[in-house]
């Protein structure tokens, strides 16, 4: 008789929780997207740096809306995880981090991240990147992780290792961007991987 495989993260697990919000270095937090958020995101599809690396969509106030609460219905749904990256003093959105392609049976998700050139320089993609894998594997349960980015993009690499994420390998002709198809850099890490210094 064969014994069915258990579940790595039981359904249900992420639905009966709110989202959480996580207090990061440098006086930013990491909070669920809000209405009020819309303005942010319809700047992120203007931002050359940006729509360089993400495959990302040109939104209007009313369409940026609709994805703000699309991604709460996606938590409930246990089927991503998006927050805002906000600096504490004004809780102005400079940037989003999250968990997308997620298989709790299986005990995996994908990191995505961006920042607006406010958000930029300080340290934030890497503060952001660390707090939200912690959560995803210490807290929900997790066991592996993975953060691809195009090979042209180096900063998305730097972040990526020294978040902890071991460069697996390079997938081929991976991700179509707007000027053609990019190899992309494949970085896991998987739980009991040791956490950053001072992290």
């Amino acid at each position: 008789m064969i014994t069915p495989i258990p579940p790595v993260v039981p359904a249900g697990r992420m639905a009966r929780q709110q989202q959480p919000t996580f207090v990061l270095p440098g006086g930013r937090e990491l909070r669920p997207w809000r209405e009020t958020d819309a303005d942010t995101l319809v700047a992120s599809c203007l931002d050359p740096e940006i729509v360089r690396w993400n495959r990302v969509e040109q939104l209007s106030p009313a369409t940026a809306r609709r994805k703000i609460a699309q991604w709460g219905q996606r938590w409930a749904e246990e089927a991503a995880a998006i927050w805002a990256i906000s600096r504490r003093e004004d809780d102005r959105a400079v940037g989003l981090m999250g968990l997308g392609d997620f298989d709790l049976r299986g005990g995996s998700a994908e990191l995505l991240y961006w920042l607006l050139p406010s958000g930029r320089g300080e340290g934030a993609a890497l503060d952001a990147t660390v707090r939200v894998s912690r959560w995803a594997l210490d807290e929900l349960g997790l066991h592996r992780l993975r953060l691809t980015h195009s090979v042209g993009n180096p900063a998305s690499c730097r972040v990526a290792q020294r978040a902890g994420f071991a460069l697996e390998g390079t997938m081929r002709s991976a991700l179509l961007h707007a000027d053609g198809w990019h190899d992309e850099h494949l970085h896991a890490r998987v739980a009991g991987d040791p956490w950053p210094d001072g992290s």
